[in-house]
Formats: C-alpha cells, structure tokens, sequence
C-alpha cells in the first residue's frame, strides 16, 4: 500500500504543478455541464405556423385562438390568394393550417369537417412533435364547452399525471446525462496523457527497472485520476443541485456506490489506452472515441436506446456511461434504489475491471520482456 499511496501522491504532485491540467480537470467540466445542459433541449417552442382562413367566421377566428394560445405555435398570418406552399419555400412557417369554407356552418350544424394541416417534415422530430400538439389543441377545441351546455365527451378520457419532472423542463433530464459525460470525458483523457506521456518520453524504463509491481504501478496511478473525477463530481454536483434544482430522492446508496466504481472504470479506461497507446496525439484521439463519441451517442443521453438502429444497438451494451446515466437519473429524479439499479452497478464494475484487466496485461508484459 505505501508504494500504491507514493504513486498516487507523485501523480497529484505532478498535475497541481501544472494549472492548464487543473483547469482541464476542474474548470472545463462545470462549463460542459452549464452549457450543454442547459441548451440541449427537445422542447418545441414559438413554432411558426401559417394560417389560411378561408372561412372568416366567428368559429374560425376561435379556432386560430386556440392555436395562438400554446405556447408551442406562433401563428403567422398568411394572404388567402398565396399558395400556402411558398410559406416553407420562403422558411417563413413550419406549418400550415387550412380552415376550409363554411368552416363555422358546419360546427353549427354538427357536421363533420375537415382542416387541412401541412407540417415541414424536413426535420422528422419536430414534424412529429408538431402533429402530436396540433392533435392535442383540435381535441381540446373540439371537447370545449361554448357556454350553452354543448359539449362533445369523448369516449375515454385520460387524466394525465407527470411525475418526477412535472414541468416538463429538459434540463432536468439533460443535466445528468451531461454531467456523466463530463466525468467520462476529463479524467480518462488525463489518465491517457499521463499514462501515454511515460512511454513517449521513455520514462516508463524507470518503472521496469524499478521493484513496482504492475499492480501497485497501475493502481497507484489509478487512484489519483479517480480523486480526481471525485473532485469534478463534487463540483458538478452542487451545480446540479443549485443551477438545475435537482436533490437526492430515495436512497443515496446506489448512486455513492456507482460513483466509486465509475470513478475505477474511467480511470482504468484512460490507463489502458495510455499503457497500449505510447503517444499523447493518439490517446487524445482514442480516449474522443469512447469517452466522448460512444457515451454522448449511444448511450442514452440525447434520445432512448430503443431508438437506435438495431445494427448499433448492441454496442450500447457495454457503453459505460449508459448505466451511470441511468443511475444518477434514478438517484436525482426517481428514487428506484437498489431493487431497480443493482445491475446497472454490476455492470459498471465488470466493465471497469475488464480495463483494469487489459491495462495490467499490458504493464505486466513489458515488466517481464524488459
């Protein structure tokens, strides 16, 4: 253990020396999380919508109200004589809503009738979110009371209940993926330049000479990138806690257990690639592949899993960052605790260890040719 806890000290020593490398550890991941947690937002918001009133009714002008009065649209008025079409051409509307003459005689009589609604499905998303709110403003118009007892119940109607983020705002979902992120990204990319560094600059020929095990060398390193990630997840933590509004709910144990682990995981992560990549170019771009590309893309953080083709989807199986996302989501929104996250902490553990295991194989192999 002494030699474990000197390495570890001289590891410390070396980036409290050099600030850039403090900056990097500390600073950058708390601007990570503010900026990308709080820009990423799937929320669609005053949306341009053309309107082409044929009818010019009472009931029409009602209608557009309803429209006018979600926050999701922002109703742009649109000459009767222009073809709607030149609204998209002219990217002036993402949508356009048609009402049809006789629109209010109609509703009046208790006819069926039809608006026509043309949704720029360039962007596929917000296409589909656009149809699902314009679905929703045309059922409540149509399940409105007009003041003389004239209602039209629907069959079956659903009491809709939000929990966990009732207002519905993005930052609390995208905060903690955002924060995983950060700590899957700085601490491994410092671990990967040390590590690299030592056999870049032949340095690593005092180690084989030396009476260090593989062990003690790789452990001992390890340890100083882990205090390190504890660092920026202490940090980010209170940013989340203050900036995003967000609190431990249910039980801490899982999400303090993870922590330690996920801070093995990242660090061993960052000594493989140092110990098998013996340039600090090439370990910057190893460890921009799998602690940036495969935790930002496949791991949850943007859109579900379920929602990438199948051909990829099996590699978000061992993407480590996937169960510590839905760890710290658990921890800080749902409260499952243990019964709904032990195998994600399970997983954590192995995949961390199979790094461990790669980059002890490694050192252990150059000890016994040297």
């Amino acid at each position: 253990m002494r030699r474990i806890f000197a390495q570890t000290t001289k590891e410390l020593t070396q980036i409290t020396r050099d600030r850039l490398a403090v900056t990097l550890a500390l600073i950058l991941p708390m601007c990570l999380l503010l900026l990308l947690g709080t820009a990423i937002s799937l929320t669609v918001t005053a949306l341009p919508i053309v309107v082409q009133d044929l009818d010019d009714s009472s009931a029409s002008r009602e209608f557009i109200d309803a429209f006018r009065a979600s926050q999701t649209f922002h109703v742009v008025a649109w000459p009767v004589d222009r073809p709607p079409v030149q609204a998209f051409v002219a990217n002036q509307a993402r949508a356009v809503l048609i009402i049809p003459q006789h629109f209010g005689r109609d509703l009046a009589r208790g006819v069926n009738t039809e608006t026509q609604l043309m949704i720029d499905a360039t962007d596929a998303n917000t296409a589909k979110l656009v149809q699902g709110y314009a679905g929703e403003i045309v059922a409540a118009y149509m399940n409105r009371d007009d003041g003389g007892g004239a209602t039209r119940p629907a069959s079956v109607k659903a009491e809709i209940r939000l929990w966990y983020n009732p207002g519905r705002e993005s930052k609390k979902f995208y905060g903690p993926g955002i924060f995983v992120l950060g700590i899957s990204m700085f601490p491994p990319l410092l671990a990967a330049l040390a590590m690299s560094k030592e056999g870049e600059q032949k340095t690593i020929l005092q180690v084989y000479v030396s009476s260090i095990s593989a062990h003690e060398f790789l452990l001992g390193k390890i340890l100083a990138f882990m205090l390190i990630a504890f660092a920026e997840w202490l940090l980010m933590m209170i940013l989340l806690y203050t900036w995003f509004g967000l609190t431990i709910v249910g039980d801490p144990t899982p999400l303090l257990v993870a922590t330690v682990l996920y801070t093995f995981c990242v660090a061993s992560f960052g000594t493989m690639l140092g110990a098998a990549i013996p340039s600090q170019a090439a370990a910057i771009q190893a460890v921009a592949l799998g602690g940036f590309l495969l935790v930002f893309l496949l791991s949850g953080l943007i859109f579900p899993v379920q929602n990438i083709p199948p051909g990829l989807r099996w590699v978000s199986g061992i993407v480590w960052g996937r169960y510590y996302i839905e760890i710290v989501r658990d921890a800080l929104l749902q409260g499952g605790g243990w019964p709904a996250m032990w195998f994600n902490v399970l997983m954590i553990g192995l995949i961390g260890s199979f790094f461990y295991f790669m980059a002890w194989k490694r050192m252990r192999r150059m000890q016994l040719s040297a």
